[in-house]
């Protein structure tokens, strides 16, 4: 344990059958919570839908491509949005970015959904995919040149997480979200809500005394002035030159 948790209070001892009657019912919440998020997705797949220019381009390991050519012949795709700062170190480097694609690895089961993911950076496609081989990603990777940005994000900001449909060569926007909107890419997040002490974040309810160590501008995501998922990659001895 961190030596700054050693003397963190802990949570009332009480026999087994107590535990898990609190536990019970505290379980009739959580369906709760659970069916109330199955209807709002019910409702979310039921959004009408607007058309995006299928035509517009990136750039990806290949050259030039067009959106359509993202989806990699499925029907839907998902697309996260990557903030880059252009010329800057890897270190520099956005952390909640870096947070919510490091977790993202195994596709196979958006696919078999007839769903691509990929990853369309704001930065240089050079410099950007030089992070993105540091980070051991094997995630599709696009850069997204000045010309696409407004079509493509249309008044919003990288960060966002947005789904498309596509019809033949017709290309649909149905949903985005963003900020808290884009946690089901972060597991990590999901399981540290089941432990006692949570995210350890200064906004979470918690008993008094509970360890709150980080805020929500960003250093939550950082460890001793990086992403905090640099670190095992540097560890590994894995470069983090991107060459700028």
């Amino acid at each position: 344990m961190n030596k700054r948790d050693n003397h963190n209070p802990l949570p009332a001892v009480v026999d087994r059958a107590s535990w898990q009657a609190e536990l019970d019912e505290l379980r009739i919440r959580e369906k709760m919570h659970t069916r109330e998020g199955d209807a709002i997705a019910a409702a979310r797949r039921r959004l009408p839908m607007v058309e995006v220019d299928s035509t517009i381009q990136l750039i990806g390991p290949d050259g030039p491509v067009t959106l359509l050519d993202t989806f990699q012949g499925r029907r839907q795709l998902i697309a996260y949005y990557h903030m880059w700062h252009t010329g800057k170190p890897a270190a520099k480097q956005c952390e909640g970015c870096t947070f919510s694609t490091a977790h993202i690895n195994e596709l196979s089961y958006l696919h078999s959904r007839d769903v691509s993911y990929a990853t369309f950076c704001q930065g240089p496609y050079e410099e950007s995919s030089r992070y993105r081989d540091f980070m051991g990603w094997k995630v599709p990777w696009y850069s997204v040149p000045q010309a696409a940005v407004k079509p493509l994000i249309v008044d919003r900001h990288f960060g966002i997480l947005v789904c498309y449909l596509r019809d033949g060569d017709k290309v649909y926007e149905t949903y985005w979200t963003t900020g808290r909107g884009n946690e089901p890419m972060s597991p990590s997040y999901g399981l540290l809500d089941l432990t006692v002490y949570g995210r350890q974040e200064f906004w979470e309810e918690s008993p008094e005394g509970w360890p709150q160590h980080w805020g929500s501008k960003g250093g939550q995501f950082q460890l001793d002035g990086r992403p905090t998922a640099q670190w095992s990659r540097l560890a590994a001895g894995h470069s983090d030159d991107l060459g700028n």
